[in-house]
């Protein structure tokens, strides 16, 4: 299991990812936009968010550190823009430790499967720190 630190910007993600890569001299990061998720009809993509950064990574000094831009009209508040990623690859332990921490505080997403895994879910806990949960089977190269 890892707890990684989880970076959001606004729109500027993809120039920050590059400019700490470049920093740090770490690999080119791999990245996925929004616009490369499966299309759900039920919640058609805006054009605006088509190419903003989903996820990425890069492993700055034995620490993987994870970006990612917000999605248009999501609240970002420049200070704030940081969450704890617990990535495992233990489903019970990452619905344990999910059903502690949401005691209290605010579930913005609940465990679920998504196109990127099998287990992932959101939320702020009672201190107000946010946190991310995702099941790593090992399939995934980001």
């Amino acid at each position: 299991m890892a707890v990684n630190v989880y970076l959001n910007f606004n729109g500027n993600c993809r120039e920050a990812v590059e400019f700490y890569a470049q920093v740090f001299d770490t690999e080119k990061p791999q990245i996925m936009t929004f616009g490369e998720s499966p299309p759900n009809p039920e919640y058609p993509l805006p054009e605006e968010a088509k190419n903003l950064v989903m996820h990425t990574r890069i492993n700055i000094s034995g620490s993987t550190v994870m970006f990612s831009d917000v999605f248009p009209d999501m609240p970002f508040v420049e200070g704030n823009n940081i969450s704890l990623a617990v990535v495992s690859k233990d489903m019970d332990e990452i619905k344990s430790q999910f059903n502690k921490l949401k005691e209290g505080g605010t579930v913005a997403l609940d465990l679920q499967e998504t196109f990127f895994s099998k287990c992932y879910g959101q939320l702020t806990d009672k201190f107000g720190i946010a946190w991310q949960f995702s099941y790593d089977n090992g399939e995934m190269g980001m």
